[in-house]
């Protein structure tokens, strides 16, 4: 048996295309290679098990093998091999796929999700690094002759009868010039370690099996304990901490998806956890850049994900968006939102240790997703300065008696610098009023989404006015000045506060608030800070705008208007307004020297 021939294909030659375009990552050729020999063995068991393949399966791993001398890297499989006749209908027509044909012949029979192929495409992507590619391979079928094909990169093709003992087929790729950095073992293991990780079929390299034919996505959760999770975690990821709990994915309908995601506890660094789920598709690892199939929020997660229905171009590179896409987005969304109501339920103390870690996931979700707000909201916590943990609607209840104002709106007043903001803190408690902690870079817009959603709630810094405005009830505290002594104050603030920006108002305290406050205008503040993110839509530099409320009730007013003399009550004033502005951590440099300079002579006197 002897024949030679053209490749039949529709372009003059495909394999520039293959090798410069349609792959353009030269190490999945050994990613396609074994993915064939993994369906050539999985098809044999089908068979077997129907019937239809008498011979006994024996050994079935598939082997790699390197040979630095011969430049060759050979893949080996026990599968149902090909007759000449199927050579020249699966390899010599580019893009028929095999696979398809098998799934559509015994449709009725075989489970399709245990197919890998689809493209007809993925043995030809052994030309990217090969000068000569050779096929040894016999057929299961009773009486098969083993045949041999060999092709350099063109059209061309020569198929002569072979030696072979064995069912199965032997790929064997003699390494192109360029392409010799795949002798190297360690390369070969990166590669098999990386794409072939979680195959169902053993595959051997180096004396070793390198893949875990039964990994947990693909087992049922009722049989499984929480330290299997733990330890696919650790196998997943070994340099990370144990996560805080995982979902398990399952779906055969209107799609085909499993999974397991972790929760892992954040460090803050947003970016560097991002791009840890991994996307399978029947166990093929395919990218760890799942946009479209993982909604943003959960972006952060850990885990791995495999659907056979995700649909991908032709090289499996990258994903192509389809409604099966979006539908498998909006279920692990559900899947999630489902999962934490349920840990809220059962178990809210364990729930409340844990917010510290998942709260930026919830909080994100929420504001990316309108049905994932609707779930959230009900187990969303608020979280105080004394680490008392309320939902939205019990934190309004909470504090609805104390913090509603003289237009019936219930504030909640929020820090995000406790130190730093000590002293509004301490103003608010005066009066019995509770305060957040909300210091993540995300509160900001979180704020914002929750002020939009929730009607007649308004969150405000405890540092944004002086208290008594932050919650205005309408009360006004008499101030023991006359008109003319106000007048004189402000004059004398005014040639003490020379900067931009500055607003001076003159307000009636409490004789124990501070003299001076200096506060940053809610609105204002949230816009520059969200500027800060990349957010918040404003274009160039925030302008500072500060308002400054001088007590006049606070004994520091009636020394500096019982002062000999100008330069003395503008001294005296200006310690009271950098007072106000070290209680904002705003002094700094000379202001500050000058500040305590200022400080020890009048202590001093």
């Amino acid at each position: 048996m002897e024949e030679r021939g053209t490749i039949s294909i529709h372009t003059e030659n495909i394999f520039p295309i293959i090798k410069k375009f349609l792959y353009s990552d030269h190490e999945i050729f050994l990613r396609e290679l074994i993915s064939n020999a993994v369906d050539a063995t999985e098809k044999l068991k089908r068979l077997s098990a129907i019937g239809e393949a008498k011979d006994e399966m024996g050994d079935l791993k598939i082997h790699v093998a390197v040979n630095k001398d011969a430049k060759t890297i050979t893949v080996k499989d026990k599968g149902i091999g090909m007759t000449a006749d199927e050579i020249k209908k699966y390899i010599n027509q580019i893009a028929f796929s095999g696979a398809t044909e098998f799934i559509e012949k015994y449709k009725d029979k075989i489970d399709e999700k245990q197919i890998i192929g689809h493209f007809g495409l993925g043995f030809y992507s052994a030309f990217m690094v090969s000068s000569k590619v050779e096929i040894i391979t016999k057929s299961f079928k009773e009486g098969s002759e083993a045949a041999r094909w060999i092709c350099d990169g063109s059209t061309e093709f020569e198929i002569t009868k072979a030696e072979k003992q064995d069912r199965g087929t032997d790929i064997i790729l003699h390494l192109a010039d360029d392409s010799l950095e795949f002798l190297e073992n360690y390369r070969i293991e990166n590669i098999l370690t990386k794409y072939c990780k979680f195959l169902p079929v053993e595959i051997e390299f180096e004396g070793k099996i390198i893949n875990n034919t039964n990994p947990l996505w693909t087992r049922q959760p009722s049989e499984l304990k929480d330290e299997d999770y733990l330890n696919f975690y650790r196998e997943l990821y070994p340099f990370a901490g144990d996560p805080l709990f995982w979902i398990h994915l399952n779906v055969d309908y209107p799609f085909n998806l499993t999974g397991i995601l972790y929760f892992p506890k954040l460090k803050g660094e947003l970016e560097v956890n991002k791009n840890k789920i991994q996307l399978y598709s029947r166990q093929v690892f395919i990218t760890d850049e799942v946009k479209d199939v993982v909604p943003e929020f959960l972006m952060l997660l850990h885990g791995v994900i495999d659907s056979p229905d995700i649909p991908l171009n032709v090289s499996r590179s990258f994903l192509q968006t389809d409604s099966n896409v979006k539908k498998i987005n909006t279920h692990i969304t559900k899947k999630v939102a489902d999962k934490l109501a349920e840990l809220f339920k059962n178990d809210r103390k364990a729930f409340e240790e844990k917010w510290n870690d998942i709260h930026v996931f919830v909080k994100f979700g929420m504001m990316s997703d309108d049905k994932f707000y609707e779930k959230a909201k009900d187990f969303c916590l608020l979280s105080n300065i004394k680490d008392q943990h309320y939902t939205i609607e019990e934190y309004k209840e909470f504090i609805k008696a104390n913090q509603t104002d003289k237009n019936e709106t219930i504030i909640a007043l929020y820090t995000s610098d406790p130190a730093r903001q000590h002293s509004y803190i301490e103003s608010a408690e005066k009066r019995n009023y509770d305060v957040l902690l909300m210091n993540n870079m995300i509160d900001n817009h979180f704020i914002n989404m929750i002020e939009g959603k929730v009607e007649k709630f308004a969150l405000k810094r405890v540092d944004a006015d002086i208290v008594d405005k932050l919650i205005d009830k309408g009360h006004q505290v008499e101030s023991v000045l006359s008109e003319n002594e106000k007048t004189k104050v402000k004059e004398i603030f005014e040639k003490a506060t020379t900067g931009k920006g500055v607003t001076l108002n003159l307000e009636s305290l409490p004789a124990d608030e501070l003299p001076v406050s200096i506060t940053q205008p809610e609105f204002m503040r949230r816009m520059k800070e969200m500027s800060s993110l990349g957010g918040g839509g404003f274009m160039g530099k925030m302008p500072e705008i500060l308002n400054v409320a001088i007590n006049t009730n606070h004994k520091i007013i009636q020394k500096l208007l019982k002062a000999p003399n100008e330069e003395e009550q503008v001294k005296i004033a200006k310690q009271a307004y950098d007072l106000g502005l070290l209680s904002q951590g705003m002094l700094s440099g000379k202001e500050l020297t000058d500040f305590i300079q200022r400080s020890a002579e009048l202590a001093s006197n």
